[in-house]
């Protein structure tokens, strides 16, 4: 996965998203709606059922944008197509740059709303997520010919270094670990599963292991309600390992990342 600051590029979509999008249409367009204000307000599996940007408080922003999502996905857009198509529509509805808006509660904040940042954003993980949906789903029909899934990072300068680490380990599709860290595991992550044959895992030497006993849950803090000086927290999933090198491995979700993308829907 991308570190905070790092961002990910077409070339970078290509490699993850060189899939057939039916499932990954299906996932998004199944979703419902949701207003938030904070993007805390909505985590894990929820998103799974609820569409939703933070701040966009009004059922036809939320409508505009999703559909912009859709096109995306269905024609193939890059994050530069998507934007240029999405910012007129959204400052048309008058949903740019920082402005005073009024919560549901009645308070009055400055905030930002659209902007190219944000659009990147939206762009990025809610098409990772749709397409990592439809991967999972496709690889869950071939498992009882390809039953073992190996996690896949892109090892280059970007990326950290738990993530680099779960690359190649190999848990059966059915192991509950996939219900946590099946990608992606937090913004602008690369990372990906693929699935493998009982000879390819042998032709391979790969090594198959349980999750059992190794996992754990953790509680975060995921930053301070300005309006409140409530401390907001998340919980993470994650799980302790250890290489075929000896190499103790720990591995965690960022916050609102603690899902398999789809597993709520089953």
């Amino acid at each position: 996965m991308d570190s905070p600051e790092k961002q990910l590029n077409p070339a970078d979509l290509k490699i993850i998203f060189g899939l057939e999008p039916a499932n990954a249409i299906a996932y998004l367009k199944a979703k419902g709606y949701t207003i938030t204000w904070h993007w805390q307000d909505i985590l894990d599996q929820a998103h799974d059922h609820a569409f939703t940007v933070a701040k966009a408080m009004r059922l036809d922003l939320l409508t505009d944008i999703r559909a912009a999502l859709e096109t995306a996905l269905q024609q193939g857009q890059t994050l530069q197509q998507f934007t240029a198509n999405l910012k007129p529509v959204l400052q048309a509805q008058g949903w740019w740059g920082r402005q005073v808006i009024v919560d549901s509660q009645g308070t009055a904040e400055t905030v930002q709303l659209g902007s190219p940042r944000r659009l990147r954003t939206i762009y990025q993980t809610n098409l990772q997520s749709a397409y990592m949906a439809g991967r999972k789903a496709a690889m869950e029909q071939a498992a009882e010919t390809h039953p073992y899934w190996m996690y896949i990072a892109i090892l280059d300068g970007k990326t950290r270094s738990s993530h680099r680490a779960m690359h190649g380990q190999v848990f059966r599709h059915d192991d509950p670990i996939w219900t946590t860290i099946f990608p992606p595991n937090g913004f602008n992550c690369r990372c990906r599963v693929i699935a493998l044959s009982e000879a390819a895992v042998k032709r391979r030497g790969l090594t198959v292991i349980s999750s059992q006993g190794k996992t754990f849950t953790e509680t975060v803090e995921t930053g301070t309600d300005k309006r409140t000086g409530e401390i907001r927290t998340a919980t993470v999933g994650g799980i302790r390992i250890t290489s075929a090198q000896g190499q103790a491995i720990t591995f965690r979700t960022d916050p609102g990342f603690n899902h398999a993308p789809g597993t709520g829907l089953n």
